[in-house]
């Protein structure tokens, strides 16, 4: 009975003990989970300031993105918020969809979306981290989000031209508002970082890289972007691919929507 009585009172000790020795680690582990929870809640939190803005404030920096400013004496002001550019850029993307289906390209689905997506983003991001790094070697007072925002804003004229163009086939009624409407959103882009930099010769590298980028950027949307993803199709397909076997391009309906409830939205705010 003794024996049986302390190997009973042995299992329970060791049993505490198991016990006792896996409650710090089960608190480690809960300790950990709870970290990496509230640190994921903190990095999302970090992007807050850059998308909290009014539809108020959005539509008066749209009107502003085709004003030029005339004061270069001072830094000009520049917005450091992301969600104006970055519905400017599905904006852009939907009209190119919108052009591509006006026009008779033929294409397979998926092709035409992620074109679109590619040429929008990759213009978006890689002329603005490319522009940033040109104005950290001129000394220009200006960061990576206010870069962003800048030429974000200056897609605006880039998307009246093109939808405009793309319902009106004439290529000098395109001419006009390339001169005009796409002038107006670089020359807005060419003072602000005129007033942010010093240095005539800096001026002239910054500025005129950038005005040369985004203008010739209007002019490859309207005439060769269709071709170029022509060619991108026959390369994955092939040039001798029949012309039955080619999937009449269907865009969804989801882009037209988008493109009518961004209008709606333009117009509402305008």
């Amino acid at each position: 009975m003794s024996n049986s009585r302390v190997s009973s009172s042995s299992r329970i000790t060791s049993t505490r003990n198991a016990c006792g020795s896996r409650s710090p680690q089960m608190w480690q582990v809960g300790k950990r989970q709870a970290s990496r929870a509230f640190s994921l809640y903190a990095n999302i939190d970090i992007l807050r300031p850059y998308f909290d803005v009014e539809p108020v404030q959005v539509r008066a920096r749209l009107l502003e993105s085709m004003i030029p400013v005339k004061m270069i004496n001072f830094p000009q002001k520049i917005a450091g918020e992301l969600y104006g550019p970055l519905m400017l850029v599905f904006t852009l993307v939907a009209i190119l969809l919108h052009g591509m289906k006006t026009s008779d390209t033929i294409i397979r689905e998926g092709t035409l979306m992620g074109t679109a997506i590619g040429t929008c983003f990759g213009y978006w991001l890689g002329v603005s981290s490319f522009m940033y790094f040109l104005a950290y070697l001129c000394n220009a007072q200006i960061t990576m989000v206010q870069m962003l925002s800048l030429l974000g804003y200056g897609l605006f004229g880039h998307c009246i031209t093109l939808f405009v163009t793309y319902n009106i086939h004439f290529h000098s009624l395109f001419y006009i508002f390339w001169l005009v409407v796409g002038g107006l959103s670089t020359l807005r882009m060419v003072a602000v970082l005129v007033s942010r930099t010093v240095g005539h010769t800096q001026r002239l590298i910054l500025c005129g890289t950038l005005a040369a980028l985004h203008m010739l950027f209007l002019l490859y949307l309207h005439f060769a972007y269709h071709k170029v993803v022509e060619g991108i199709l026959d390369t994955l397909e092939g040039p001798n691919m029949p012309p039955f076997q080619r999937v009449a391009r269907d865009i969804p309906v989801v882009s037209n929507a988008v493109l009518n409830t961004t209008a709606k939205a333009i117009a509402l705010t305008l």
